[in-house]
Protein backbone atom coordinates (compact mmCIF):
# COMPACT_ATOMS: atom_id res chain seq x y z
CA UNK A 1 0.00 0.00 0.00
CA UNK A 2 2.84 2.45 0.78
CA UNK A 3 4.62 1.80 -2.25
CA UNK A 4 1.77 2.23 -4.47
CA UNK A 5 0.88 5.47 -2.44
CA UNK A 6 4.38 6.74 -2.91
CA UNK A 7 3.88 5.94 -6.90
CA UNK A 8 0.82 8.01 -6.98
CA UNK A 9 2.30 10.66 -5.13
CA UNK A 10 5.34 10.95 -7.54
CA UNK A 11 2.83 10.65 -10.81
CA UNK A 12 1.08 14.38 -8.70
CA UNK A 13 4.35 15.94 -8.48
CA UNK A 14 4.88 15.26 -12.59
CA UNK A 15 1.74 17.33 -13.16
CA UNK A 16 2.34 19.92 -10.08
CA UNK A 17 5.76 20.85 -9.80
CA UNK A 18 4.85 23.49 -7.18
CA UNK A 19 3.27 20.99 -5.17
CA UNK A 20 6.12 18.74 -5.47
CA UNK A 21 8.80 21.65 -4.28
CA UNK A 22 6.10 22.04 -1.53
CA UNK A 23 6.30 18.59 -0.12
CA UNK A 24 9.31 17.79 -0.51
CA UNK A 25 10.28 21.11 2.15
CA UNK A 26 8.15 19.84 4.10
CA UNK A 27 9.60 16.23 4.42
CA UNK A 28 13.17 18.08 3.93
CA UNK A 29 12.06 19.82 7.55
CA UNK A 30 11.46 16.96 9.36
CA UNK A 31 14.83 15.20 8.79
CA UNK A 32 16.33 18.96 9.68
CA UNK A 33 14.30 18.82 12.82
CA UNK A 34 15.34 15.15 13.71
CA UNK A 35 11.63 14.28 13.71
CA UNK A 36 12.55 11.63 10.75
CA UNK A 37 15.20 9.44 10.28
CA UNK A 38 16.64 7.38 7.08
CA UNK A 39 17.30 4.16 8.00
CA UNK A 40 18.97 1.26 5.73
CA UNK A 41 17.28 -2.21 4.74
CA UNK A 42 19.28 -3.32 7.62
CA UNK A 43 16.96 -1.81 10.28
CA UNK A 44 14.01 -2.84 8.47
CA UNK A 45 12.19 -5.22 10.34
CA UNK A 46 9.21 -7.68 9.09
CA UNK A 47 6.93 -6.63 12.31
CA UNK A 48 7.15 -2.69 11.34
CA UNK A 49 4.66 -1.07 9.62
CA UNK A 50 4.93 1.41 6.30
CA UNK A 51 2.53 4.44 6.70
CA UNK A 52 0.94 5.84 3.42
CA UNK A 53 1.74 9.53 3.19
CA UNK A 54 -0.28 12.32 1.12
CA UNK A 55 -0.32 15.75 0.98
CA UNK A 56 -3.06 17.75 1.93
CA UNK A 57 -3.57 21.77 0.87
CA UNK A 58 -4.94 24.43 2.72
CA UNK A 59 -4.63 27.89 1.29
CA UNK A 60 -6.31 29.74 4.09
CA UNK A 61 -3.62 28.36 6.85
CA UNK A 62 -0.82 31.23 7.78
CA UNK A 63 1.30 28.71 8.74
CA UNK A 64 1.70 25.78 6.73
CA UNK A 65 -0.32 25.57 3.78
CA UNK A 66 0.78 21.68 2.94
CA UNK A 67 0.51 18.83 5.44
CA UNK A 68 1.87 16.07 4.71
CA UNK A 69 -0.64 13.21 6.45
CA UNK A 70 0.25 10.03 7.35
CA UNK A 71 -2.38 7.44 7.13
CA UNK A 72 -2.46 4.72 9.91
CA UNK A 73 -6.01 4.05 8.60
CA UNK A 74 -4.53 2.90 5.78
CA UNK A 75 -5.43 -1.42 5.84
CA UNK A 76 -2.35 -3.97 5.12
CA UNK A 77 -2.88 -7.10 3.12
CA UNK A 78 -4.25 -8.55 6.53
CA UNK A 79 -7.19 -5.44 5.70
CA UNK A 80 -6.18 -4.39 9.09
CA UNK A 81 -4.84 -1.56 9.71
CA UNK A 82 -2.30 0.37 12.26
CA UNK A 83 -4.89 2.61 13.73
CA UNK A 84 -6.85 -0.67 14.23
CA UNK A 85 -4.45 -2.38 16.69
CA UNK A 86 -3.49 1.35 18.15
CA UNK A 87 -4.68 2.25 22.32
CA UNK A 88 -6.60 4.98 21.86
CA UNK A 89 -7.19 5.65 25.52
CA UNK A 90 -9.67 7.45 27.37
CA UNK A 91 -11.05 11.11 26.07
CA UNK A 92 -8.31 13.41 27.87
CA UNK A 93 -9.95 16.79 26.53
CA UNK A 94 -13.30 18.07 27.84
CA UNK A 95 -16.16 18.78 24.96
CA UNK A 96 -16.02 22.10 23.29
CA UNK A 97 -19.17 23.16 24.86
CA UNK A 98 -17.38 23.08 28.98
CA UNK A 99 -14.39 24.61 27.75
CA UNK A 100 -16.24 27.58 26.46
CA UNK A 101 -18.20 27.69 29.52
CA UNK A 102 -14.83 27.59 32.05
CA UNK A 103 -13.27 30.24 29.60
CA UNK A 104 -16.47 32.35 29.93
CA UNK A 105 -16.15 32.39 33.55
CA UNK A 106 -13.24 34.31 34.50
CA UNK A 107 -12.28 38.03 33.84
CA UNK A 108 -9.09 37.18 32.55
CA UNK A 109 -7.90 33.79 30.42
CA UNK A 110 -4.84 32.86 28.95
CA UNK A 111 -4.82 30.51 25.42
CA UNK A 112 -1.89 29.18 23.85
CA UNK A 113 -0.69 27.21 20.98
CA UNK A 114 2.04 24.81 20.89
CA UNK A 115 3.28 24.71 17.29
CA UNK A 116 3.37 20.96 15.52
CA UNK A 117 2.47 19.84 18.73
CA UNK A 118 2.76 16.33 17.77
CA UNK A 119 5.95 16.29 16.45
CA UNK A 120 7.66 17.98 19.67
CA UNK A 121 7.11 14.67 21.59
CA UNK A 122 9.46 11.73 20.87
CA UNK A 123 8.48 8.25 20.51
CA UNK A 124 10.45 5.27 21.80
CA UNK A 125 12.57 3.89 19.64
CA UNK A 126 11.89 0.53 19.57
CA UNK A 127 8.23 1.80 18.69
CA UNK A 128 9.37 3.30 15.47
CA UNK A 129 9.09 0.69 12.97
CA UNK A 130 5.94 1.08 13.27
CA UNK A 131 6.48 4.00 11.89
CA UNK A 132 8.07 3.59 9.11
CA UNK A 133 7.45 5.76 5.63
CA UNK A 134 8.66 5.33 1.82
CA UNK A 135 10.22 8.68 0.21
CA UNK A 136 12.02 8.91 -3.40
CA UNK A 137 14.80 11.42 -3.15
CA UNK A 138 15.12 13.89 -5.87
CA UNK A 139 17.88 11.22 -7.84
CA UNK A 140 14.89 8.74 -7.91
CA UNK A 141 15.81 6.35 -5.28
CA UNK A 142 13.44 5.12 -2.63
CA UNK A 143 14.65 5.15 0.52
CA UNK A 144 13.00 4.34 3.97
CA UNK A 145 12.63 6.88 7.12
CA UNK A 146 11.26 6.20 10.28
CA UNK A 147 9.71 9.35 12.20
CA UNK A 148 10.90 9.91 15.92
CA UNK A 149 7.79 11.47 17.08
CA UNK A 150 3.92 11.15 17.42
CA UNK A 151 2.28 10.82 13.97
CA UNK A 152 -0.99 13.32 12.78
CA UNK A 153 -2.72 10.48 11.43
CA UNK A 154 -2.66 7.87 14.15
CA UNK A 155 -5.57 7.38 16.02
CA UNK A 156 -2.90 7.29 19.19
CA UNK A 157 -1.77 10.59 18.52
CA UNK A 158 -4.36 12.70 20.26
CA UNK A 159 -4.48 10.57 23.75
CA UNK A 160 -0.08 11.03 23.60
CA UNK A 161 -0.06 14.07 22.87
CA UNK A 162 -2.75 15.74 25.58
CA UNK A 163 -1.29 12.96 27.89
CA UNK A 164 2.02 14.61 27.65
CA UNK A 165 1.35 17.98 27.73
CA UNK A 166 -1.41 16.90 31.22
CA UNK A 167 1.98 15.37 32.84
CA UNK A 168 4.07 18.07 32.45
CA UNK A 169 1.60 20.13 33.95
CA UNK A 170 1.56 18.08 37.18
CA UNK A 171 5.00 17.51 37.24
CA UNK A 172 5.96 21.51 37.02
CA UNK A 173 2.51 22.48 38.89
CA UNK A 174 4.49 23.45 41.65
CA UNK A 175 7.27 25.58 40.27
Amino acid sequence: MAMKRLISLCRRFQRDKRFEADYRAVIQEYVELGHMTKITTDNCTDDGYFLPHHGVIKESSQTTKLRVVFDGSAPTTTGVSLNDVLHTGPKLQDDLFFILLRFRSHQYVITGDVEKMYRQFLVRPEDRKFQQILWRNSDGEVDTYQLNTVTFGLSAAPDLAIRCLKQLADDGGHR
